[in-house]
Parts: C-alpha cells; structure tokens; sequence
C-alpha cells in the first residue's frame, strides 16, 4: 500500500509557505498555467528525446521543438509551442472560471452547455500558439471540439454528453477550479467535477477530472502536504484510477529527485495507460472506457507532487522532463505545488504572462470573490437545511 500522512511527507525547500485563500488560490492558478507552457514545446517526446534536444533536462522556458519550422512541422497540431506560450490547458481553464464569475455557485453540466460551449464559440481571445486574435474553439484539440459537436449541434443530455468521446485527461486538466471554489472539501469538489465533465467526458476520463479537483480542494487545506493530498485522492478514487494512483504513488516515495523518478514512474503507471509506449502512435486500445484503466497524467503529476516534497519548481521540471502529455502534468502538477503554497519563480511567471499577453493573476483575483460567495451560500443552506432537520425531530441546530 503506499504510506500516507506522514510517512510519506517531505521538506519542501522552495522559499516560505502561502496561507491566504486569495494567495493559494493564485498560486494554483498562475502554477498551473506556468506548468503549461513550460511542458508544452516537449509534449510527445521521451525524457532521452527530450535530453538529446535540449543538450540536458529542460530547466524553464524553452523555444518551439521545430524551431522556426513549428507552422509546418507537425500539420495536425500547427501551434507555436514553446517560448512561454500556455495551451490549451490554460485556455480552458481561464474559461471555466470565467463561468463561474458569471454563474457565481456551483457548476454542473448544464452550466458547461449554457456558458462555456457559448464561450468558446462566440468570444474572440488572443490564443498565444496561433499568435492572433482567435476563438478559443479553433485551438482547442479534437477531444474538446467534442463539446461543441455534442452539445451546440447535437443537442445532447449535458450529464452524458462525454459519452462517446476518447477518453483522456482533457476535462481532468482544467478542473483546478473546481477543486479551488471547494476549498477544503475534496469529496465536495469531486462530486461537482463528475458533474461538469459529464458533459465532456466518461469513464476514466471524467473519474480523472473528479479525482484532480479533489487533489486541489485538499491541498489548499491548512496543514496540507504532498502526502495527505495523495491520501485523500486515494479515499475518493475508484478503479484503475484509484489503482494508477497508489502504484505510481508508492514509487514516487521512495525517490527524492526526478531524474531518479522518471523511469520508475512510467514503469509504475504503464499497466494502468492505455496510450502505450509510443505516445505519438498510440495502441488499438488507446483511449476507450474500462474501469480497470487510468488516464496517465494524474497519477505522475501526484508523483512528481510527493518526489518534490511540494516543491513548485522541482514539481514542474519533474512533470515537463518525464515527456509524453507533459503540458497536462505540469498543469496538474504546478497547480498542486501552488496549492500548497509553494511559490511559483516570478521569472518563469513574468515570462509566461508576457510571452501568452495574458493576466495570469486576473482570474485568481476572480475565482477567490467567487468562492468566498459560494462559501457564504453553502452556509446559508447548511443552516437552513439544519433549521429544517431539527422542525423534523431530528438532532441539530434549533435556533
């Protein structure tokens, strides 16, 4: 079993811890945009691949792979990845909280039919890989398109529209704010994120999505470390994923450094993904419901999480080193580390923001009034529910 709490904590050595809601709130926020663009110039490739094009381990911001050549190199994805811009994952992100400032509660599936499809459909915003003014729709990939497809043209129920989609991390990477404006309640911020990527996604996909907004509710508790993030994804998840967690998990504890961790990790979660080893061509099973299987971003970013010791910058260099879908596990992973409240270097971060021209603090600033709303609502309907209970002859508040 993988050790839990204590046993598996580690000294972070990353400069003083945050405490403010509004401060950990950011920090996941801007960590995990940071995390984005720093992954995104070496997503598919190995860690060797990585090593042999870079002459070393990425160690920040870095240019495109293709160099001048990234409009043509690869036809399919045509975007200038590298040189601070985010991706998609930022995009969709800074989009969901942009959601919630209009929604100002909770979220479920119709609010990603009724406002985030509308968004991404009808608002031109400036896209950092296309370098023009765009809708986010044309950059998005293919599994995100989906919501378009299902939802504005084919009318579909939100809570089962993911049905049908590949199955991989593309509603778990930007449910960080769901996991924010449930602060301190993991099993609260899952149950909210199935509800929202039903629309996008099932199966271990949608159970990704549940399993990371936890992972962020739990890491912006007072006291939280790396391992009882890890613990209380461990109480919420089911099946593969749950199975992927603690497997990469238990590994990732034995491993103080990345460069140690990066094998081990893959080894640990390769039963679990269904990609294969070839991350650009991927097996017959790749990407299909089961419950036996995992999405494989999540349970690496929770590893790179704990070899850091909650470290922002090792966290992140960790997640972009280790290859594959690394734009999404830095993503994950940076905004775990920001969570908890290590501090994300404002070299990288003045960079990002200049480099994507985006306020990467804005929609922290958002988030934090919003989810002090919610708070004081879920108050007011605890209260009152309490109110109700006890007319009813059960125990609780009377008055």
């Amino acid at each position: 079993m993988t050790p839990k709490g204590e046993e598996i904590k580690r000294a972070a050595d990353g400069g003083p811890r945050l405490s403010r809601l509004d401060e950990r709130i950011t920090g996941a926020l801007v960590g995990a945009a940071v995390g984005d663009a720093l992954g995104g110039p070496v997503e598919g490739y190995s860690p060797d691949q990585i090593m042999e094009r870079h002459s070393g381990r990425v160690t920040g911001v870095v240019g495109p792979w293709n160099g001048a050549a990234w409009r043509t190199a690869r036809p399919l994805a045509p975007y200038h990845k590298g040189d601070g811009h985010v991706t998609d994952d930022t995009l969709m992100t800074h989009a969901l909280v942009r959601v919630y400032d209009q929604v100002r509660d909770h979220l479920d599936a119709y609010a990603v039919a009724d406002h985030l499809v509308p968004d991404l459909m009808t608002n031109p915003r400036w896209i950092p890989e296309l370098e023009a003014e765009a809708l986010p729709l044309h950059r998005i990939f293919l599994a995100e398109k989906w919501l378009v497809a299902r939802l504005a043209y084919g009318h579909a129920d939100p809570r089962e529209a993911g049905v049908g989609n590949i199955v991989n991390c593309g509603a778990a990477m930007y449910m960080a704010p769901v996991g924010l404006v449930n602060a301190a309640r993991p099993e609260a911020a899952y149950a909210e994120a199935l509800d929202i990527a039903g629309a996008h996604q099932s199966s271990y996909g949608r159970e990704a999505a549940g399993v990371f907004a936890a992972a962020v509710a739990a890491a912006v508790t007072p006291g939280a470390t790396p391992g009882s993030v890890v613990a209380a994804c461990l109480e919420l998840a089911k099946d593969g994923t749950r199975k992927a967690i603690d497997a990469v998990c238990e590994v990732a504890a034995r491993h103080g450094d990345f460069e140690s961790a990066l094998v081990p990790l893959r080894e640990a979660v390769a039963p679990y993904d269904t990609v294969g080893p070839d991350y650009r061509n991927p097996s017959l099973a790749a990407r299909r419901p089961s419950r036996l299987h995992a999405v494989e971003e999540l349970p690496v970013a929770l590893g790179m999480l704990l070899v850091s010791g909650g470290d922002y910058r090792a966290a992140v260099l960790g997640s972009v080193n280790y290859g594959r879908d690394c734009d999404s596990i830095a993503t994950m992973a940076g905004a775990l580390a920001g969570a908890l409240g290590s501090p994300v270097p404002e070299e990288w971060s003045k960079t990002v923001a200049e480099a994507s021209r985006l306020d990467l603090w804005e929609p922290g600033r958002v988030l934090t009034e919003v989810a002090r709303e919610v708070y004081e609502r879920d108050v007011r309907r605890r209260r009152s529910h309490e109110r109700a209970f006890a007319e009813l002859g059960g125990s609780g508040c009377s008055d």
